[in-house]
């Protein structure tokens, strides 16, 4: 049986098998850390500019780096801004959006345009999005936010809570959630 990595150690997430080799490559390359939703980030960019919220001063935008291996998700989470996932390397996403009512869209966001590929999609604010690679080894995302992010805005949606709100998508709840 192969030795866990240091990474896979840290993950907050499920592991069904060893990471790709590239994905500790990439972690320290980039500087990346665990996300309380899977996969791991780091942030590249907070405006300097800032605009009132009804939540408070945010920064305009914000971006990070959004690594999330093969065999792993983000967890169903939303934020209280507007997301945009851009593809940045990797295999193609899989990326679920949900709104409060239960309308669900499933969208392809990767490398190949020609082929269906979407080269960036946008959850909008208060929307449950979860997400998973595709491919054999990771998808690399760059993820904007305006108004900019903060973790205050950051909602991880329980299993149980989240199959009740949304009952017709009870089987995709269960598959991207993690407690």
């Amino acid at each position: 049986m192969p030795r866990e990595s240091r990474l896979e150690k840290s993950y907050h997430g499920i592991v069904p098998a060893p990471f790709h080799p590239d994905i500790e490559r990439l972690t320290k390359a980039l500087n990346l850390a665990p996300h309380p939703e899977g996969g791991f980030y780091r942030e590249t960019f907070r405006s300097t500019t800032r605009i009132a919220t009804a939540r408070g001063e945010r920064a305009a935008m914000t971006t990070i780096h959004y690594l999330l291996p093969a065999g792993t998700f983000s967890a169903f989470h939303r934020v209280a801004a507007d997301e945009v996932w851009c593809h940045s390397g990797g295999d193609a996403l899989e990326l679920h959006v949900a709104s409060a009512t239960g309308a669900h869209q499933s969208l392809r966001i990767g490398p190949d345009p020609g082929g269906g590929d979407l080269p960036h999609a946008t959850v909008p604010a208060g929307h449950w999005q979860a997400a998973r690679p595709l491919g054999a080894r990771y998808t690399l995302a760059t993820c904007v936010v305006a108004p900019g992010f903060q973790f205050s805005d950051f909602e991880l949606a329980t299993r149980d809570e989240l199959a009740r709100a949304l009952p017709s998508l009870a089987s995709l709840v269960a598959e991207f959630t993690t407690r």
